[in-house]
């Protein structure tokens, strides 16, 4: 079969990577791509938001399942471009993947549905948002609703720290039109896990856990980015939370979505905070996380296809989900100066000793081909992965592996899971 790819991040590589393991695919393009993606897929010059363009290429190549990997597509609704032609796509509807486009929404889900959560407020002016935080204790957490690249979080430690964020989201625009509307909700504290899992609608079956690091900088300092590195599994997502969490959590959201007409198909990204009162949600993504995905899919045994498949048709209470024994982590090489600004264009060498590694990684995030070989393209640039026997094996592993990169402005967070030596 012929496979479709949407999307050109770290993420879109482990999918590729992930697919082109599959006995049932035969051909695999990705728009755009990136060079990494390059070496599974034949990319090609299409943008994630040219659903004309995609739905026209996905018709002429007979692409037979098109996997989209990013958010803003699926906010805008290519999955249902591509169903209204009558072509096979893994991914929300938009009237689903508003779980991710507006916060608001997914708050209020919550509340309804009595999904353990933060207490909260929406806020629709800076004036009103402003007088709301005169009655808050702090510290307090201002949210962007809509999309915002992970970054439309601030955390304010200070009342003056959040009059001014709430300027910075609502009258300022950092977030562009993500600030048009808001919501304030309690700071939590305790050890944050996110949760994939694969949803056909109406049964979800989630994935290995993992934990990010949003913080640019060591020590969770710094601004929030789109993610620095990642571990998985989480020992703190122990079988008691993970039991609390089916029967409180996941099901009982896929359920509320159905409930609501808004069944939701696709991945199902759950952040969770593990607080002193129990498991809470800190937000929701409608799919795959960057980076998470790039630890929990290498220790997924299933073939993807088959999963998707099954997620697409309604039959995912058929698959037997099942992953590895081991643990991977992944440490994010970045160009410094991100997430503000930075400079791109510098060669990477090295990316060959990662070829016929059993258990090493390294996946694409801002990469780009040139006459010269491969160079820096975006903050992101790659995410080096190491497979070990436990969550201390992998981390030495990885950030061993991180040695073997080497390009101008190279940088990265040297405590990736370093809760691991705590836990």
């Amino acid at each position: 079969m012929k496979v479709l790819i949407v999307g050109s991040g770290g993420r879109e590589h482990a999918i590729a990577w992930s697919v082109a393991k599959s006995d049932k695919v035969d051909k695999i393009y990705c728009a755009p791509g990136n060079a990494g993606i390059g070496e599974y897929a034949e990319c090609v010059p299409i943008g994630a938001m040219e659903f004309d363009k995609l739905v026209s290429f996905a018709k002429e190549k007979e692409i037979d399942l098109t996997i989209v990997g990013m958010d803003d597509p699926l906010v805008g609704g290519i999955v249902d471009a591509f169903e209204a032609e009558g072509l096979r796509v893994f991914g929300p509807r938009a009237n689903a993947a508003i779980i991710e486009g507006s916060k608001a929404f997914s708050k209020d889900l919550m509340k309804k549905y009595k999904i353990p959560t933060a207490a909260y407020e929406n806020f629709d002016s800076k004036e009103e948002a402003l007088a709301y935080l005169e009655t808050c204790k702090m510290p307090i957490v201002l949210k962007a609703d809509g999309l915002a690249l992970g970054k439309g979080v601030l955390i304010c430690n200070t009342i003056e720290e959040a009059r001014e964020g709430v300027k910075t989201i609502m009258e300022e625009k950092k977030f562009g039109d993500a600030g048009n509307r808001m919501v304030i909700e309690e700071f939590m504290t305790g050890r944050e896990v996110s949760v994939l899992a694969f949803c056909d609608g109406k049964t979800i079956k989630c994935m290995t856990s993992a934990q990010d690091h949003k913080r640019a900088k060591d020590g969770d300092q710094g601004l929030n980015t789109g993610g620095m590195g990642t571990f998985s599994p989480s020992p703190f997502y122990t079988k008691e939370v993970e039991e609390f969490c089916e029967k409180y959590i996941y099901q009982p959201t896929i359920d509320a979505m159905a409930a609501e007409g808004r069944p939701f198909t696709g991945v199902l990204f759950t952040g969770l905070m593990i607080t002193e009162d129990g498991p809470k949600v800190l937000e929701y993504n409608a799919r795959f996380g960057d980076p998470e995905a790039q630890v929990v899919l290498p220790r997924m045994k299933n073939d993807i296809i088959e999963v998707v498949e099954a997620c697409v048709d309604g039959r995912l209470d058929e698959i037997d989900l099942q992953f590895e024994d081991n643990a991977a982590v992944c440490v994010v090489l970045a160009s410094d100066g991100y997430p503000v600004s930075y400079e791109k264009g510098f060669l990477i060498s090295g990316l060959e000793n990662f070829k016929d590694r059993e258990g090493y990684y390294c996946f694409h995030a801002g990469s780009k081909r040139t006459e010269e070989g491969i160079v820096t393209n975006g903050g992101r640039v790659l995410g080096v992965t190491a497979k070990g026997a436990d969550l201390k094996d992998a981390r030495k592993k990885a950030y061993e592996a991180t040695e073997w990169i080497s390009f101008d402005n190279k940088y990265m967070r040297h405590d990736i899971g370093k809760a691991i030596d705590e836990a």
